[in-house]
């Protein structure tokens, strides 16, 4: 199993539109054989960092991930409004493996 790990810099007046695509993602990602994690915006700190983590089999598996999202009707689309609305400024994508597996379980005082 590895992570991608997305790091966008997005326009910080167009918070709403990453939004928008973000929720689209959560739906069309999994559909199409990734397990995402999530989309994370800006909260505290830099206005233009955001990022998108998701789980795949392998790079192999990725490949045909990314031919069927390109084909999905709501994938196209967000693509689409991607392009059309450009809130996204860059795009970064780097694979990592976790290796610190197994983790404890959180112990409350």
């Amino acid at each position: 199993m590895i992570t991608c790990f997305i790091r966008y810099e997005i326009d910080p007046f167009k918070k709403d539109a990453f939004a928008e695509y973000a929720r689209n993602w959560g739906q069309a990602i999994p559909r199409n054989g990734a397990d995402l994690i999530g989309y994370f915006a800006p909260h505290e700190g830099s206005a233009t960092t955001a990022y998108g983590v998701y789980n795949i089999e392998s790079l192999a598996a990725y490949e045909a991930y990314r031919v069927r999202l390109a084909t999905d009707p709501l994938g196209k689309e967000n693509y689409e409004f991607a392009k059309r609305e450009r809130f996204l400024l860059k795009e970064d994508r780097i694979f990592l493996r976790n290796i610190s597996l197994p983790h404890a379980k959180l112990v409350m005082p």
